[in-house]
């Protein structure tokens, strides 16, 4: 396994013991959803934005960036916005995402502009040689 030396070592070692002891409790692996925005309509996706939050909530997500100021520091970013939840589980992120109340938010955003979404794992032991 790859492990840094120094803080970031010792760090990387309580991150991993602390993992591999809650994998053997059983536990969930964390999930996020991040999306890449770019609205070209803002006044008719506030409809959406404003109606999505209490959903997201509802299924047990929590929003970690949504709005805010961003810098880019490598690469073109372009005129994109990043939002960002975590769940629990991917589980439970799918069951928001398929739910009857997020598929009748959805048509909120349609034309608003353009979107790209993806489902993550949190942290997870790998290894790296």
């Amino acid at each position: 396994m790859l492990n840094p030396g120094g803080t970031a070592g010792v760090l990387y070692s309580v991150a991993s013991q602390s993992l591999r002891q809650a994998i053997a409790r059983g536990a969930t692996m964390t999930a996020y959803i991040i999306v890449e925005a770019e609205v070209h309509d803002p006044e008719k996706f506030s409809a959406y934005a404003k109606t999505v939050p209490a959903i997201v909530a509802e299924f047990g997500g929590e929003y970690l960036v949504l709005g805010g100021q961003q810098e880019s520091l490598e690469g073109d970013w372009g005129p994109s916005r990043l939002v960002m939840h975590r769940w629990p589980s991917a589980e439970q992120a799918k069951a928001f995402w398929y739910s009857d109340a997020y598929e009748a938010a959805k048509p909120l955003r349609e034309g608003t502009g353009s979107f790209r979404v993806m489902l993550v794992d949190g942290l997870q032991q790998t290894t790296l040689e």
